[in-house]
């Protein structure tokens, strides 16, 4: 036991110093350019909201993970569903003011995406329940590419647009303070994020739901054992981690041209982030999100914008090697299905 905390111990020291050695490259690449004060914030803040969309994304990663023990690698289809579906609700000719169209297209594409990953869970996941982790997690990448099939044949190949939620226009409203640059949709995405941590972790400390959930996150079987059904369960998780998904389409839709193919790279991010937090907890997620969204932001500012994806993929490499446990320090293995009821 001493030996393993030792071992632990050295490998978050490795990883510390590896993240400083990064920071300390990235000033002086910035230096390089003649990078002052203001380029950094403008980085930091457009960093922040894109690791705010991928900790919502990895948030639905947590939420299977921790009840099922699978990772859902049709998360990203979940994000592209939302927008997707937001879009095209949006584009009805409803006799409605223009927030409250906006507000209906945002609700439908929730519930919609969220029927739909229930959906997966009970069409795919749980006739599959006795089979293998690995079994199931295969069957998530044949239901994103799937997903993403169908999306290309009903929606096409073609970007489509989405109103920003401040002016309800394409034109989204500007704030501009010592030079830095911030879209009004940024504050929408940081206080949605915001408040979707705080109703999960309401939802998971108040209701009966909530506490049944975190009992099949500590242990499946014995959550069996004493009334919980752990096959409920996992449709809830999937419910929820389609409507997260589907949170994170939406809220960035105005500022990425939604597309049938837009959830393969954030779905991937968003499994970063779930990695770095540790993939058990929604803060966990939250901070690795935000993490991710500001190193790769940083990073690709100070050499080439090009290279963003690079970065997070060597930010998971690094991870894995040096800090499996992720960021809270954190560690749980997959548990095999071994015949329960998922």
């Amino acid at each position: 036991m001493e030996q393993q905390s030792r071992r632990k111990l050295v490998q978050t020291i490795i990883f510390l110093g590896i993240f400083l050695a990064l920071i300390l490259l990235t000033v002086f690449l910035g230096g390089r350019k003649n990078f002052g004060l203001q380029q950094y914030a403008q980085l930091t803040i457009d960093g922040l909201r894109g690791g705010a969309i991928y900790a919502l994304i990895a948030m639905g990663f947590v939420m299977v993970f921790n009840v099922t023990g699978i990772i859902n690698f049709a998360q990203g289809g979940f994000v592209m569903l939302g927008a997707m579906l937001a879009v095209t609700i949006y584009e009805w000719e409803l006799p409605l003011p223009a927030w409250m169209h906006l507000l209906i297209s945002v609700l439908l594409a929730i519930l919609l995406t969220s029927l739909i990953g229930i959906l997966v869970e009970r069409l795919s996941i749980h006739p599959a329940r006795s089979s293998s982790t690995l079994t199931l997690i295969i069957i998530t990448v044949g239901i994103y590419i799937a997903t993403q099939g169908l999306a290309l044949l009903t929606w096409g190949a073609d970007a489509y647009i989405y109103p920003a939620f401040t002016t309800l226009e394409m034109a989204d409203r500007t704030i501009r303070w010592m030079g830095i640059v911030i879209k009004s949709q940024s504050f929408w995405i940081w206080g949605i994020t915001a408040l979707v941590l705080i109703a999960l972790a309401f939802f998971f400390e108040r209701t009966l739901i909530g506490k049944a959930m975190r009992a099949c996150a500590v242990n499946r079987r014995g959550a069996r054992l004493v009334g919980i059904s752990t096959s409920r369960m996992s449709v809830v998780a999937f419910a929820l981690a389609a409507a997260l998904g589907a949170i994170g389409g939406i809220v960035v839709a105005p500022i990425l041209r939604p597309s049938y193919d837009m959830g393969l790279s954030l779905g991937l991010k968003g499994f970063v982030a779930a990695i770095l937090g540790g993939l058990v907890s929604t803060p966990g997620a939250v901070l690795g999100g935000l993490m991710l969204g500001l190193i790769e932001n940083l990073a690709a500012g100070v050499t080439k914008a090009g290279m963003k994806d690079i970065y997070a993929f060597i930010l998971l490499i690094l991870a894995l090697l040096f800090r499996p446990q992720g960021l809270l320090g954190v560690r749980k293995t997959a548990v095999e299905a071994d015949g329960e009821d998922h």
